[in-house]
Order: C-alpha cells, then sequence, then structure tokens
C-alpha cells in the first residue's frame, strides 16, 4: 500500500480518521507486521483514471485478543499521478467489535464511549509505532 499511494494520501476509515501523509502509510506497516494469519480477498474491482473501488475481505485474529475477525469493508479510492490520493474504507465498526471483543463489543460496541475508545487506542498504537520506527 505505502508504494500505491501518493504522498498527500489522505486515509480514513471508522477507526483510522483522516489519517495523512506518512501516518496512512505507517498505519500499513503497522497493521501487516501485527497481522497474524491474515487472509485478504478482493472483488468487485472497478477502476478508472480518477476513481476506483472495491469490497475486501479480512480475515485474521485480533492481536489484542485472539478472537478471530472477519471484516468486510467497502473501499474507495481517488487518484493523482497515478497513486492512490484518498482511500476511504467502509466497514460496520458495531459488527467488527463484537468479532474483535466479545461480550464488550457486543453490548457496548455501537456506542460512541467503545468507538471512540477503539479509535483512541488505535491511535495511540499508530503514534508509538511511528515513533519507534522513524517515521
Amino acid at each position: 500500500m505505502q508504494d500505491c499511494y501518493h504522498d498527500e494520501i489522505i486515509f480514513s476509515d471508522p477507526v483510522f480518521q483522516n489519517l495523512k501523509g506518512n501516518e496512512a502509510k505507517a498505519m500499513w506497516h503497522m497493521l501487516c507486521l501485527s497481522a497474524k494469519e491474515l487472509t485478504v480477498r478482493f472483488e468487485n474491482i472497478k477502476i478508472n483514471s480518477n476513481v476506483g473501488s472495491c469490497r475486501c475481505e479480512a480475515e485474521y485474529p485480533f492481536s489484542k485478543t485472539g478472537r478471530r475477525v472477519h471484516n468486510v469493508i467497502e473501499a474507495a479510492f481517488e487518484f493523482k499521478d497515478n497513486k492512490i490520493i484518498r482511500h476511504t474504507d467502509h466497514f460496520d465498526l458495531w459488527r467488527w467489535s463484537r468479532m474483535a471483543l466479545g461480550m464488550p463489543g457486543i453490548v457496548l460496541g455501537w456506542s460512541s464511549f467503545l468507538q471512540n475508545k477503539i479509535r483512541g487506542t488505535a491511535v495511540g498504537s499508530l503514534k508509538k509505532f511511528m515513533a519507534a520506527n522513524g517515521y
């Protein structure tokens, strides 16, 4: 993904919102390093010179709990200079939290409290990763 991204990339999904430049590149580096038993499938790929989209299904054990996740993602892309300048992923964060967190996700995954906690933890991990890896 780092090679596909424009230097001015803006990435956003329900967890990592509005990452720019090296933040987005570092996120993929961090996620790929922590991924164990990761399987990713792509389908319904559509692309032209300006925009693209696809459906992505990622299956993996969540690193913090070991629980299996099957995340279904609708991805949209915008291109500039033959690179991705904007990447927006949409998925159901409550569905993800039920799989990744178990009972806390089932009971509170719909709430802004837990969703903001998930976001804060993820962004904190990214900041630590970036500092430790020279981003």
